[in-house]
């Protein structure tokens, strides 16, 4: 999420037409399309989040602006030039890092929280402890997770949690 990912189209020579056809998990698809005979290029149905990264005729790379979930989907360029034709898909998935909260309930237990990740975040515990994590699923694909420490012993002053994600790892410690 918020990146500009760049999908790469290979340059060819004596290009004759290109073609973007986008088709998102959420909503309707879109095109994007270049005639070398007229150097005219055509959008349909496209954000302006969804452009051209350079002048199609010299390379017709796209640039998606500032990623977000709805960008999901699947997306096929169509090259045709004077020596072959061919096209290349690719199927976009977009990472949520979650908001990482970790506090102290009424019962003096930590609780963390690794809210609105996607896909859902893995949370363990510096100690060995019993606690089994909660699942929260949201309407725009993400998930909450909650997991509540619960020692084995009493003594335990100070906890470490760890949010595992394939958008990065974080770790935050309390006392409670």
């Amino acid at each position: 999420v918020g990146n500009s990912p760049v999908l790469t189209c290979p340059p060819t020579s004596n290009i004759t037409m290109v073609t973007w056809k986008i088709s998102p998990k959420v909503g309707g698809p879109c095109t994007l399309g270049y005639r070398a005979d007229q150097n005219k290029t055509d959008r349909t149905n496209c954000s302006d989040s969804l452009n051209w990264k350079f002048r199609p005729d010299r390379d017709p790379a796209l640039e998606i602006r500032r990623v977000g979930i709805a960008h999901e989907g699947s997306y096929t360029c169509e090259v045709a030039a004077a020596e072959r034709n061919f096209e290349e898909t690719y199927h976009l998935t977009v990472l949520v890092p979650p908001r990482l909260t970790l506090y102290c309930d009424d019962h003096g237990n930590p609780v963390c929280e690794a809210a609105a990740g996607k896909p859902a975040a893995q949370i363990s515990w510096v100690l060995e402890n019993n606690s089994t994590p909660k699942e929260e699923g949201h309407d725009n694909g993400t998930v909450t997770v909650l997991s509540r420490f619960t020692a084995y012993s009493t003594n335990v002053t100070n906890t470490t949690c760890i949010v595992s994600h394939p958008a990065g790892n974080q770790s935050k410690s309390i006392a409670c």
